[in-house]
């Protein structure tokens, strides 16, 4: 059982896929990480040995990933709310930030649909 970051990597799944557990490591990175380590992508989780996963754990610990990362976003998107950009006003508001529509959908950030009530004739 590999733990990398607080993060238990599922075991069934091949290095590569289940790095992508972590926050802030998706397809691309994960693949370089195990070239960059010499660690079989297709190897599975749970056929990892103790070397392995320490130079895994090792190469991971350059990059910015799960707290340390959320933070710098969260701190970034509280920057541009406190200038007044236009993309902080957005977030504010809870509308699209980066100019999808909003008269059709964008529900995930709107929330769920209000009802207006009839206008008497």
């Amino acid at each position: 059982m590999a733990r990398i970051k607080n993060i238990e990597l599922p075991n069934n799944k091949h290095v590569n896929i289940g790095l992508t557990a972590i926050y802030g490591i998706g397809r691309p990175l994960a693949n370089t990480i195990c070239a960059n380590t010499n660690v079989d992508p297709d190897k599975k989780v749970k056929d990892l040995t103790e070397e392995e996963v320490a130079s895994l754990r090792k190469e991971i610990d350059t990059l910015t990933v799960e707290g340390d990362l959320r933070r710098e976003v969260q701190m970034n998107i509280k920057e541009k709310m406190e200038i007044n950009s236009y993309e902080g006003t957005r977030h504010k508001k809870g509308l699209p930030v980066r100019g999808q529509r909003t008269s059709r959908n964008a529900r995930t950030r709107k929330g769920k649909g209000k009802v207006v009530a009839n206008k008497k004739k």
